[in-house]
């Protein structure tokens, strides 16, 4: 069973970044998804995804939140959230909140296997250790 919690006020901030920073950039076919991620210090830095027309090349928004911060020397994360921008042909008015793909799962554990990640859950925002959306992470280590 997934091991979550509450959301703080600090949580509904970081949320606020990713959606104001994919609201202000949203471009059709390019970008809609938005990044927030707070490190330790504080500090919010947020990106949006960037698509590619080859898919597979396509960055994600947590990895480039997470690069605009270690780019600025801030490597310690603690909570991370990704969120969507509706396309125009959807009758949706708001962004929302989105889990982190598979790969991003990886990177963001790679960086820090302590870092929170703000997900939908049951109906609910809720906020859980990355390790518990990737469990028996890939790695190195021999058995």
């Amino acid at each position: 069973m997934l091991q979550v919690r509450a959301l703080e006020s600090k949580d509904y901030k970081l949320i606020k970044e990713a959606e104001k920073v994919i609201t202000k950039n949203y471009k059709y076919g390019r970008h809609h998804i938005g990044a927030a991620v707070r490190t330790k210090s504080g500090t919010i830095y947020a990106a949006v995804h960037v698509e590619a027309n080859v898919g597979r090349i396509t960055v994600c928004g947590e990895a480039m939140a997470i690069g605009k911060a270690i780019s600025e020397g801030d490597s310690e994360f603690e909570t991370i959230v990704a969120v969507a921008h509706p396309h125009p042909h959807e009758d949706i008015d708001q962004c929302w909140v989105v889990t982190p793909c598979g790969m991003c799962r990886e990177l963001i554990s790679d960086y820090g296997e302590d870092t929170d990640v703000i997900i939908p859950y049951k109906g609910e925002l809720v906020k859980c250790n990355i390790m518990e959306l990737l469990p028996e992470k890939y790695g190195n280590e021999r058995e």
